[in-house]
């Protein structure tokens, strides 16, 4: 057993339960000292369960971005712990950080984040590559990828030949093809039109249903009501938790789907996170 396995096998507790896939208590991030601090969490306490698709919603300033460059390791916590998937992350150095982003964690960006003049399938290779896995396995797992999001007949095609869904469907399956313990979606349909938008949200929901953890940060209703339960960030606070189905029910849209009632936010009551 690796150093690994057994961090991870004291958190899963004498029972053997899979820990949560987040496990955030009582989180703080200060910029600054002294009168210029800027208080950007203020005890944020979050737990995320395998299989569950939650929105990170709020205003500007909101501190969502700040919340999801702690839940991906792009930022420690100036207070507080957070585990990823068992493993504390607050002892962790730059090089582990790095390590666990690349295996534990599938980024979406807004603005797609691919590398110019590389074709879709050497993009999607990407993060095998930075892992060291063998290049034949990286071909058959990014091409794997890249027809889970639809784009099997697009794997040459390079960013500047495809729409602006097809390239954030690419950073899709870049996510996806590390087999990633969470995705992690930062305003994922911000700098998509409406037909995208629905494209990219429509892989969300099927990936949920498969049972992939999905994270989602979010200032679109039409986003946040796609997912399972809607966390609502203020001031660096979390102001709202509301669970819209169960962890291991199918995501609203497709369970609206079936019944002809389009999915809302409003009216929500308060259920178990």
């Amino acid at each position: 057993m690796t150093a690994t396995d057994a961090t991870r096998a004291l958190a899963a507790g004498p029972g053997g339960a899979a820990p949560p896939v987040l496990d955030l208590q009582a989180v703080t991030k200060v910029y600054g000292t002294g009168d210029t601090a800027v208080h950007a969490l203020r005890g944020v306490t979050l737990t995320v369960e395998r299989g569950d698709y939650v929105a990170v919603m709020g205003a500007s300033g909101s501190g969502k971005s700040t919340l999801m460059n702690i839940v991906g390791c792009l930022d420690v916590p100036s207070g507080g712990r957070y585990r990823l998937d068992g493993l504390d992350v607050g002892g962790l150095d730059e090089r582990r950080l790095a390590i666990l982003r690349n295996r534990r964690i599938g980024f979406v960006f807004q603005s797609f984040n691919l590398i110019p003049r590389m074709s879709a399938l050497a993009n999607v290779e990407l993060p095998l590559a930075y892992g060291g896995v063998r290049r034949d396995e990286r071909r058959r797992r990014a091409l794997a990828a890249l027809a889970e999001v639809g784009l099997a007949d697009r794997v040459r095609h390079e960013p500047n030949e495809l729409s602006g869904g097809q390239q954030q469907r690419v950073a899709v399956a870049r996510a996806l093809v590390t087999a990633p313990t969470l995705l992690l979606a930062d305003e994922p349909t911000g700098a998509l039109d409406s037909a995208s938008t629905a494209d990219v949200l429509a892989i969300f929901d099927r990936l949920s249903r498969s049972g992939r953890t999905l994270v989602v940060i979010t200032h679109e209703e039409e986003v946040a009501a796609h997912a399972k339960r809607v966390v609502r960030l203020v001031d660096g606070r979390v102001a709202g938790d509301r669970r819209r189905v169960p962890v291991d029910a199918p995501p609203p849209a497709l369970g609206a789907s079936s019944t002809g009632t389009p999915p809302e936010l409003g009216g929500l009551r308060e259920g178990p996170r």
